[in-house]
């Protein structure tokens, strides 16, 4: 199910930087991060998710995150934006 929602997003932004960035800019409305991904690459970016309210996902791999994106590598984080 969580793939599929990455998959039918208009708009998504891929990579902790940039999920960060748009997070501050206000501009997330779900975050999807891959349970094995390392945790000093997602920890900061689920921490501020948490500190302002946007919803956080958990899903199993980042190759299939990557897959559900369109991409032919992993992805540890992806932000869907409005």
């Amino acid at each position: 199910m969580s793939y599929d929602k990455v998959k039918q997003a208009s708009k998504t932004i891929i990579g902790t930087k940039q999920a960060v960035k748009a997070m501050r800019a206000g501009q997330v409305t779900e975050l999807f991060v891959a349970l094995d991904a390392d945790n000093w690459v997602t920890d900061q970016v689920v921490v501020l998710a948490k500190e302002i309210g946007v919803p956080v996902c958990l899903v199993e791999s980042k190759k299939e995150l990557g897959k559900a994106c369109g991409i032919q590598v992993g992805a540890a984080v992806v932000a869907i934006t409005a």
